[in-house]
């Protein structure tokens, strides 16, 4: 099957779903009452990811799982910010973003792209854990603020250690 008839199938399939829900939801309106939509809303975005993701599969561009990455990540943050109202933790979170492309990159890697794309990718995800923390603890509050040194001080040792001993 080429590809073009691939995705025409995939986007077929998942737009029949997609009317199928919509259709459930206004014939058997507790549904939607059920799953609580003024909490649950950021996990429509997840949902987006992973139509991308699955979408990516079908079409056989494994390349999508980046986009897919983002979008799903940000959904994520979106639900926990949603669920304890701390909006304010856009100040450090928006730091993962870098993570979820660098998840991305590694499921890409791993669906077909290349080995040498994990290497970066976990590299970026590393990047971005660090700033996550660095951030978190400028930032964030709950007394680390004044800690934060130590997370810049851990961040040069490593930068050291890898120029010394990693590959040439």
């Amino acid at each position: 099957m080429s590809s073009e008839k691939r995705g025409n199938l995939a986007v077929g399939l998942l737009l029949v779903l997609v009317g199928v829900w919509f259709l459930v939801i206004q014939f058997v309106p507790g549904i939607a009452e059920r799953l609580k939509f003024d909490i649950s809303w950021p996990l429509i975005v997840v949902g987006v990811g992973l139509f991308l993701l699955v979408l990516g599969l079908l079409v056989g561009a494994p390349g999508m799982a980046i986009p897919a990455c983002i979008v799903g990540g940000i959904g994520g943050i979106l639900y926990w910010q949603n669920a304890t109202g701390n909006w304010g933790s856009w100040t450090y979170a928006w730091a993962l973003i870098p993570g979820f492309v660098g998840v991305g990159i590694v499921l890409a890697g791993l669906l077909g792209e290349g080995r040498d794309q994990i290497k970066s990718g976990l590299g970026l995800l590393g990047t971005s854990l660090v700033l996550f923390v660095l951030f978190f603890m400028f930032f964030g509050g709950y007394g680390l603020e004044k800690y934060w040194p130590v997370a810049i001080i851990v961040l040069g040792l490593w930068l050291l250690v890898r120029s010394l001993f990693g590959k040439k």
